[in-house]
């Protein structure tokens, strides 16, 4: 028996130190080469239209022909990540790179980035930390994406709103900020009613089911308003199922955001009525700061609200993603 754990502990410790020196070596070799070592924390690609192109988009920035050694991370579990980025710290990245699942807890791992010299770069959502732990955010303004759709639903005037609100993963930013401007406007306004409320964390069938639960019940509704497209694109189908009208001249206003060029394929036949902005291009202002420093902490997308009765086929072509 102690002959065996001898053995065991003999080769476990020659396991280590066998990771240990290849850890080295890659290192070194990424420092030979003259590359920029980067860790680069994203959510599943598969959560939406929308981070599939945002991922696309840093994988085809971030390449060895640019100049990076590249790691991908991908969780939407918030701790899932924060182990991720310890790891990357120990990895001794010289950049990290992180689109957070959520906007807590993130103070330690990013503290430890900053004492090993690593600078970290926050993309497509924010986090709660001090400014003082990151170089530069480069995010979306998801209150302002709020915002900008619950102002649009105003403008149509309707004498009462009854509205089924379908949340993204509770606590992460897209969805502090998409549902908080519904929230408010509900809270301030008599007529304004939400008669569902309830996470469908970003999939199209749990929309649907969420919407089907509401006809169902026989409650009375007239706005869907989902936060993003897949989980529209679900609610739609309970409707569809329903012979529930929807979209221009329909009994249900359709919103959802992101604009998938699908989506706003959807708003140009008329069958939905409102499609809120995301922009997932952040990895050229990345590689930007990376290569020349930052000029700015906090770099917002551009974007906007596209209504169905104003939208063009060019911009489906230009916006769509």
């Amino acid at each position: 028996m102690k002959k065996f754990l001898r053995t065991l502990i003999a080769g476990t410790l020659a396991l280590s130190m066998a990771l240990g020196v290849a850890a080295c070596a890659a290192k070194k070799q990424a420092e030979d080469n003259g590359l920029i070592k980067v860790g680069i924390i994203n959510n599943d690609p598969n959560e939406s239209g929308y981070r599939t192109a945002n991922d696309r988009d840093m994988k085809a920035t971030f390449t060895e022909a640019n100049g990076y050694e590249a790691s991908f991370f991908y969780s939407l579990k918030n701790e899932d990540q924060i182990a991720a980025a310890q790891q990357f710290v120990q990895d001794e990245v010289d950049y990290l790179l992180i689109s957070a699942a959520g906007t807590s807890g993130w103070d330690s791992v990013l503290q430890d980035a900053k004492d090993a010299g690593i600078k970290v770069i926050l993309f497509d959502r924010t986090i709660d930390a001090d400014e003082s732990l990151y170089e530069a955010s480069i995010v979306s303004d998801m209150a302002q994406e709020g915002q900008t759709a619950v102002d649009w639903l105003a403008s149509q005037n309707l004498s009462e709103y009854n509205i089924i609100h379908i949340q993204g993963v509770m606590g992460s930013s897209a969805q502090i900020g998409r549902s908080g401007a519904l929230q408010d406007m509900a809270d301030a306004n008599d007529n304004w009613n939400i008669v569902k409320q309830q996470t469908a964390e970003w999939n199209a069938e749990t929309a649907q089911q969420i919407v089907q639960s509401v006809i169902d019940a026989g409650t009375e509704f007239n706005v869907i308003y989902a936060e993003n497209d897949d989980m529209a694109r679900g609610a739609v189908q309970a409707l569809d199922a329903a012979n529930i009208s929807h979209g221009v001249g329909g009994d249900v206003i359709i919103m959802g955001f992101d604009c998938n060029s699908w989506a706003l394929e959807e708003l140009v036949a008329g069958n939905w009525n409102y499609d809120g902005q995301c922009n997932p291009f952040q990895a050229s202002y990345i590689d930007n700061i990376i290569k020349n420093g930052a000029t700015q902490k906090v770099v917002i997308m551009e974007e906007r609200g596209f209504d169905a009765a104003t939208i063009t086929a060019d911009d489906v072509t230009n916006f769509g993603i």
